[in-house]
């Protein structure tokens, strides 16, 4: 016999995802409408409107990818770049190959430029390797889970305009717990998730394009038979996919509602909860939230004596990496956590394999309680685990951390 959905309750505290808001999960159980109700069509044009304000953006083209983060990503790169044009991917990290990986698949001609895991791009770095390359598109991680960096946006939109660069974001692991400007920063294209700082379950990627990405994306050859005619216009290059081709999901959200799949109802009232929930608390109280909390969750690690990979003034608000004491097992002392006390941490990739483990505060869970119960059971667990790590030594650091100005 087949028993019903019943998790146990669990206490997310790894890089994500992370556990959802209630009221997110609330939104998701709602009754179904269908695509075309006026009260469906209502909802996306709310959506719309609250993740212009996520994005600090005032862009139209601001809506939803039906997938996961990665959903939005090849989205973007798939419906910006022409095969054989130049895309420039600078690498701090795992999900920077992931960028260079989808812009490949895309046919486009990939250029990287890497740092050390640890450490993230000067402007001045980026600026040489863009005179150098002369991409089409500079397309950057914002925030990398796996070396927790936060990689400084804010010089290089100047930077890619002077050289006649697309500049596109994946913000996906930073969007609403660090800060974010799309606007004045210079974005072109900036995709996310809802299951990192933005408090839902993966599923749903919001994107924002400038006009000047939409021109890109509208130049491409319109080839979808039975529904649009191709006409002289369309000389582009078509995007190489029917779903992520970004000109068909604007002409689907747009005022014409050119059907082009049919939008996943539930996923679309999470994210609209989510973004309203930021929106209700204040899009700066809710970074300043993140702030507090990986402040909180920082200054705890090292009370426990755990060193802490990276070049922290750098790190992202959201997760910190800690190191594992030698002649500690990592996986075991995970193991510990998740059945002693139901709280997951997360492993790493790559170099970081085996020695960090990298833990979460964010979205619903950027509060001091999570940030307490996580630091308590790990130092019991590694007591256990032979470690000699000071008594109350993560609470106490956390109760100051939380209180620094």
């Amino acid at each position: 016999m087949t028993h019903p959905v019943n998790p146990p309750a669990r206490l997310l505290m790894g890089p994500g995802p992370v556990n959802a808001d209630p009221r997110v999960l609330r939104a998701l159980s709602t009754p179904l409408v269908g695509q075309y109700d006026p009260v469906m069509t209502g909802y996306m044009n709310e959506t719309m409107a609250l993740y212009r304000e996520v994005f600090a953006t005032t862009n139209e083209a601001t809506l939803l990818v039906d997938g996961t983060s990665r959903a939005g990503i090849e989205a973007a790169l798939v419906s910006l770049v022409r095969p054989g044009e130049r895309v420039l991917v600078p690498v701090f990290g795992r999900f920077g190959h992931l960028l260079a990986e989808i812009a490949l698949r895309a046919q486009a001609e990939v250029h990287t430029i890497e740092v050390p895991w640890g450490q993230v791009f000067p402007a001045s770095v980026v600026e040489e390797a863009i005179v150098r390359v002369r991409p089409h598109l500079l397309a950057m991680v914002q925030g990398d889970t796996s070396t927790t960096m936060l990689q400084p946006l804010d010089e290089l939109g100047a930077i890619c305009a002077k050289h006649g660069v697309l500049f596109y974001t994946d913000a996906t692991a930073s969007l609403g717990g660090n800060p974010f400007e799309m606007d004045a920063w210079g974005l072109d294209a900036a995709t996310a998730g809802l299951q990192k700082c933005l408090s839902g379950p993966s599923g749903s990627a919001p994107i924002s394009l400038s006009d000047k990405a939409v021109e890109v994306i509208r130049g491409r050859r319109r080839i979808e038979a039975g529904i649009r005619e191709e006409s002289d216009e369309d000389t582009g290059e078509p995007v190489h996919s029917n779903y992520f081709d970004l000109g068909m999901i604007l002409d689907y959200w747009g005022p014409r509602r050119l059907n082009h799949h049919t939008e996943a109802t539930s996923m679309l009232y999470a994210a609209r909860e989510c973004a309203r929930i930021i929106v209700d608390e204040g899009r700066q109280a809710v970074i300043d939230r993140h702030e507090r909390a990986g402040r909180a969750m920082l200054a705890g690690v090292r009370g426990l004596g755990l060193g802490v990979f990276g070049d922290v003034a750098h790190k992202m608000n959201n997760v910190v990496a800690v190191e594992i004491p030698d002649g500690v097992d990592g996986d075991a002392v995970r193991g510990a956590l998740l059945q002693d006390f139901g709280i997951e941490i997360g492993t790493s990739f790559g170099p970081l394999h085996g020695r960090v483990w990298r833990i979460g505060t964010m979205g619903a869970n950027a509060r001091l309680d999570t940030v307490l119960s996580t630091l308590a059971a790990l130092e019991q667990v590694l007591r256990r685990a032979g470690a000699r790590v000071p008594h109350g030594g993560g609470v106490d650091a956390a109760y100051s951390g939380w209180s620094a100005a």
